[in-house]
């Protein structure tokens, strides 16, 4: 393979932060005997996509088979993607500063509906064809994979496959049946169609698109145009998670980046059912590591890589059913050390401030609930299942136990929202204050601080709130203002996301293949790196709307009825469409519904969908576990026995890493 660094190297004296471009970090794989290579490509800079867990995983996963190589690409900061092609210079693999267009498959993550266009400036800038159709047969096979590919239509014209579900299993076993096949002579389009009947592969090239009227009557928007090609594809499943080791071999990057420290996934997985999340939907059924696993990831980890904090990741950390034991333990295991252990989500009870208090030690600085809506009437529909009550008890606890701030996640626009709604976040958010002030010593009471942060709805695919509209960012900026009028504590500070990139967002949540031409002609216009407030290019999404026709207001902001057939009707998590329209419907009545690892099965379909079941460390108790839910109506979806016991293919943690780095909305 061709090696670039002579040529690169001269470049990166006047580059910002040329860490980012150098190869040799410690913990680094090359292998270059290797016969078949594989480049894994994360669509933004280094400093996102080296802190994401799923790349850690899939590189060592592919890594591990033998005669394979797996390396690792970025996509440079937008003022060295120009100097790149000022100087005639492709994208570049990190491990062996080789071109990307030259490896023998490409995978390229999905990790937020705001990477659409990143996707297309790595494509372009690796000298790849756009798209899937105009590739020659010595062309990198091109494979998608993460969050977004759970509504894969924005993006199919560009990749030649997409892996939908858990890739530790499902990316090397693709990749092998490409080696495999290309050896024996065959020509792409028949290893494409014969990836297409694996368990978890779209290949889009092998399924016609249809009309509104043709999908509604057909019951999918993308049907198989030839025998063999299965009709639904279902997500792949890593059925052994709770039995690996938690312990991933990473690398120690030259430069700081997101999250830099060591990141050990307790459990995938939340059953909890909060309405508009897409993470709770995909990622079924709970799976648990035993306390004697994350505790053994953990000291090795530290042992292997000099980190000095670690990160127990999951979608619903403190939910696991051993998580003070795990705690107690790696306290008492890094006592007198100096390394900090950290529990990023954190749940919204005193039983989650006590978890706090095991790993703050004495370095409280402020703590992060999300009660999401600012009414009880809201938060049921929503299906959070807190309490007034639920927060207050946190607030209480965890000033009382030396904390000074505390953070507040909010949503605006949500179904059946009011105003009244938006004005009972300021009523929370003041009485919020008013028991952080009350519970400090008198001295204590100034340097208590409260802020409240709200993001727009944004309906996403395969959640009950599916069928439901965004309102307009106009609509959002009234509400916005409503909500900073009715704060009247100055010590009360409200923040809020741009509803024009949310807006985007919702778009390429909601829409089918015709989405592809807009985000094309907005990369053409200059939109790449939307998720950086000081890129967002939105004049370039307005104009690209009107070249490619079509209507982006009425994607993102139309409600429809449950029985309308989406456009990702063709893929599935496992959890049945019957039970998403029954659960819209109890939003509509305001009714809960329990989660299945503290009371029973919710019926949700995922595990006998799957052949998979809970598997939990050990039960787990309805006692703290802040559940208010009144069982749901009888009905809907395939039933299944509760069991005993992100990352999803190109993403496990794409949800940990998003939004929160440097200049990033």
């Amino acid at each position: 393979m061709t090696d670039l660094w002579p040529r690169l190297e001269p470049l990166l004296a006047d580059a910002e932060r040329p860490a980012r471009y150098l190869d040799h970090e410690y913990g680094c794989v090359y292998k270059p005997d290797a016969s078949f290579r594989f480049c894994m490509v994360y669509p933004d800079t280094y400093e996102l996509g080296q802190a994401n867990q799923a790349l850690r995983i899939l590189v060592n996963a592919v890594n591990a088979r033998d005669g394979m190589a797996a390396e690792r690409a970025f996509l440079p900061a937008p003022a060295f993607c120009d100097t790149l092609r000022a100087e005639g210079l492709p994208l570049f693999s990190l491990e062996s500063c080789a071109p990307v267009r030259e490896f023998d498959a490409v995978g390229i993550t999905l990790p937020h509906e705001l990477a659409a266009t990143n996707v297309l400036e790595t494509l372009d800038l690796a000298g790849i064809p756009l798209r899937a159709d105009a590739r020659a047969e010595d062309d990198p096979f091109v494979l998608g994979g993460g969050p977004c590919a759970f509504n894969p239509e924005p993006y199919a014209p560009f990749f030649d496959a997409l892996s939908i579900g858990e890739g530790e299993e499902a990316l090397p076993e693709g990749l092998a049946l490409i080696r495999r096949l290309r050896a024996e002579g065959a020509r792409r389009a028949d290893i494409l169609r014969a990836l297409a009947r694996e368990d978890g592969w779209y290949v889009p090239a092998l399924y016609r698109w249809l009309s509104e009227e043709e999908a509604q009557r057909a019951g999918a928007w993308a049907v198989p145009l030839e025998d063999g090609v299965p009709a639904r594809i279902e997500k792949r499943l890593f059925e052994g998670f709770a039995h690996s080791s938690g312990w991933e071999p990473c690398i120690v990057p030259f430069t700081e980046v997101v999250h830099d420290r060591l990141n050990v996934e307790v459990l995938r997985g939340c059953a909890r059912g909060c309405r508009f999340c897409q993470a709770g939907m995909m990622y079924r059924p709970v799976r648990e590591r035993s306390a004697d696993n994350v505790v053994e990831s953990v000291l090795r980890g530290l042992a292997e890589t000099g980190y000095d904090e670690v990160s127990l990741t999951s979608l619903s950390s403190t939910d696991h059913s051993q998580i003070a034991e795990i705690l107690t333990r790696l306290n008492r295991s890094c006592e007198g050390k100096g390394i900090r252990i950290s529990v990023p989500s954190q749940r919204l009870d005193s039983f989650g401030v006590d978890m706090a208090g095991l790993v703050a030690g004495q370095k409280k600085g402020g703590l992060t609930f999300a009660p999401e809506a600012g009414t009880q009437r809201l938060r049921d529909v929503i299906n959070k299942n807190v309490t007034e009550d639920d927060l207050f008890g946190a607030i209480d606890a965890a000033f009382a136990a030396g904390w000074c701030r505390c953070k507040l996640y909010f949503m605006i626009g949500l179904p059946t929202e009011t105003d009244d709604d938006i004005k009972g976040i300021a009523s929370l958010a003041q009485r919020a204050y008013d028991r952080a002030k009350a519970a400090v010593a008198p001295e204590q009471r100034g340097s208590v601080r409260v802020s409240v942060s709200c993001a727009l709805f944004v309906p996403k695919a395969q959640t009950p709130f599916q069928w439901d509209g965004q309102i307009p960012p106009e609509e959002a900026m009234r509400r916005v203002n409503l909500l900073r009028r009715s704060v009247k504590y100055k010590a009360v500070d409200v923040h809020w996301h741009d509803p024009s990139t949310s807006f985007v967002e919702a778009v390429m949540s909601r829409a089918g293949r015709e989405a592809a031409a807009w985000v094309e002609a907005a990369w053409r216009r200059g939109a790449r790196f939307d998720a950086w407030t000081e890129c967002f290019d939105e004049e370039a999404w307005r104009e690209a709307a009107a070249e490619a026709g079509v209507d982006p207001a009425a994607i993102a902001q139309t409600a429809y009825p449950v029985e309308r057939v989406m456009p990702w009707a063709h893929i599935s998590t496992g959890v049945s469409t019957r039970w998403l329209a029954r659960e819209r419907r109890l939003a509509g009545e305001e009714r809960t519904t329990p989660d299945c690892t503290f009371e029973n099965c919710s019926a949700c379909g995922a595990c006998p969908a799957l052949g998979a079941d809970n598997e939990l460390a050990r039960p787990r108790t309805a006692a703290g576990s802040n559940a208010r839910a009144v069982p749901a109506a009888a009905g809907g979806g395939a039933s299944c026995g509760p069991g005993p016991g992100a990352s999803s293919a190109f993403a496990a943690a794409a949800a940990v890493a998003e939004g929160k780095g440097g200049s990033r909305a």
